[in-house]
């Protein structure tokens, strides 16, 4: 319990040195990163065993399943074109380490390549974790008309009885993963990386609540594709900026 009534007091004195938004470098840059990744894991994981994610499937699904499942708004434009739009976006930072195009000019040849990298790299370990996980779909479960039983994502050797592989929300990093691009905007001062950020984060937030209202995901997979997003993103901008010190 202390530790969340001193989270402010942490929050404030980490930034009185070092905004988020800034631009320094430093052997310690990163610690204000990973401050923020430990404590939306606390926030994360008290949303996990509240019972929310159920409370909230249920403002959208039935025992007779999920009304928009097969809404043609949130079947071709929400999630086929999202995602082609997501892939586009992903070649057109690839296509920028050689060719810059907007906040890229601001941004060296290399961060340009770890940028790239971290986006990449958050998509991989999304995409890896989801296939490993047994943890099926809510449009899967017996209570929304399905054949699987309800089991924890955190139950990660049960079987449910259903298809698996829901957890975490591949298609919220559609949105989410592209966080990780900001920290090598932020490095290279672009003065668009407030905004990349903002707009990560609200594309993945959106994708992600209208995969849970056609049923597809639980709010704690968004969540953590969030979470794994900002870590890998700040994780691989450090491990790259610490081998390109030492070439």
């Amino acid at each position: 319990m202390a530790v969340f009534l001193a989270s402010p007091t942490m929050i404030s004195d980490m930034f009185k040195d070092r905004s988020l938004f800034s631009s320094q470098d430093g052997s310690s840059a990163w610690r204000p990163d990973a401050w923020i990744s430990v404590i939306s894991l606390f926030v994360l994981l008290a949303w996990d065993f509240s019972g929310g994610d159920m409370q909230m499937a249920q403002w959208w699904g039935q025992t007779s399943g999920f009304a928009l499942r097969d809404d043609w708004w949130m079947v071709k434009v929400m999630h086929e074109g999202a995602r082609n739009l997501g892939w586009a976006l992903l070649l057109a930072l690839g296509v920028g380490i050689w060719r810059p195009w907007g906040a890229l000019r601001q941004v060296a040849t290399a961060e340009r390549v770890s940028l790239f990298v971290a986006v990449l790299s958050a998509l991989l370990v999304v995409t890896l974790i989801k296939g490993m996980s047994k943890t099926s779909c809510p449009w899967d479960l017996q209570m929304f008309g399905g054949t699987a039983a309800y089991v924890s994502h955190w139950a990660v050797f049960q079987v449910d009885g259903g298809g698996g592989h829901c957890f975490p929300a591949g298609h919220a990093s559609t949105g989410f993963a592209f966080v990780a691009a900001y920290f090598s905007l932020r490095q290279s001062g672009a003065r668009s990386a407030r905004l990349w950020l903002v707009c990560a984060l609200l594309v993945g937030l959106v994708l992600g609540l209208s995969q849970q209202i056609r049923g597809a995901h639980f709010m704690s997979h968004t969540l953590w594709t969030a979470w794994l997003s900002w870590t890998v993103g700040w994780l691989s901008h450090l491990l790259f900026s610490r081998l390109r010190g030492k070439f």
